[in-house]
């Protein structure tokens, strides 16, 4: 029997090879978002890899949200917005358990601390307006759900008036409705709403006063009383967890 040609590269690393490459013209400026690429054969000749490697790469970019496939026109860069080629963050907080979740909020209280404190120096007076609107509706119920709704709101248009829209998609993602009402629904447990609602109104009043290091020090403070209750339940022993509402397993870990 023939043995198989060690020289020759194994497919994935045939097709990962083209993926650089392919986010090195785009990186490079030869081709710009929007812009449609080369088809697959001519491509595939250009780069001097095989259309069925050229494929898997389009396929996974495609995914990535690199690139789009518009039917009966061909594949297209897009126009890279943070928010589509972050928005796996999402899945990944939706997914997690345990420790990673605690790892995600440190991240989360890294970067709110960040994008609240730059807020606080570019809020607009009509996102102002917004946070304060969430902030009122908040404390205006105890219907859990509400409260979710409102608390991702008053989060999202802080992140936004941050002005760095890269920052917001990376929040957004750590901050999905499915991770959040997780939280949230064991947090509640507890009592913490009403403690909940005074963190924000402190976010809210140094935004209101234009200080970033108040506002900073509240999201930091907020952020990081929630992942210490959630340290908390991952350290406990798996039979004193509570049972996750939200599904299958417990919550938090």
């Amino acid at each position: 029997m023939d043995q198989p040609d060690q020289s020759a590269p194994q497919k994935g690393t045939v097709t990962q090879r083209a993926i650089e490459q392919i986010k090195a013209m785009i990186g490079g400026g030869s081709l710009e978002p929007g812009q449609r690429l080369p088809t697959e054969r001519d491509l595939a000749a250009q780069l001097g890899i095989s259309r069925s490697s050229m494929r898997e790469a389009i396929r996974a970019l495609t995914v990535l949200g690199v690139l789009e496939a518009r039917h009966g026109s061909g594949i297209y860069v897009t126009q890279l917005e943070a928010g589509d080629l972050l928005e796996t963050f999402g899945v990944v907080a939706d997914l997690s358990r345990g420790p990673r979740l605690v790892e995600l909020l440190e991240v989360r209280r890294v970067l709110e601390s960040t994008a609240t404190a730059l807020a606080a120096a570019r809020i607009t007076e009509t996102q102002l307006s917004d946070v304060e609107k969430h902030l009122e509706a908040m404390s205006a119920t105890d219907d859990p759900e509400e409260i979710l709704s409102h608390d991702l709101a008053f989060h999202r248009t802080i992140a936004f008036a941050a002005g760095n829209d890269t920052m917001a998609a990376i929040l957004e993602g750590l901050s999905s409705r499915t991770f959040r009402a997780r939280v949230w629904r064991g947090y509640q447990e507890e009592g913490a709403f009403e403690r909940t609602r005074r963190e924000h109104a402190r976010i809210h009043r140094a935004l209101v006063a234009r200080d970033p290091e108040a506002a900073r020090a509240a999201a930091a403070a907020h952020v990081g009383e929630v992942e210490e209750w959630l340290r908390a339940q991952v350290d406990e022993g798996p039979e004193n967890r509570r049972r996750d509402p939200a599904g299958p397993g417990t919550i938090p870990g």
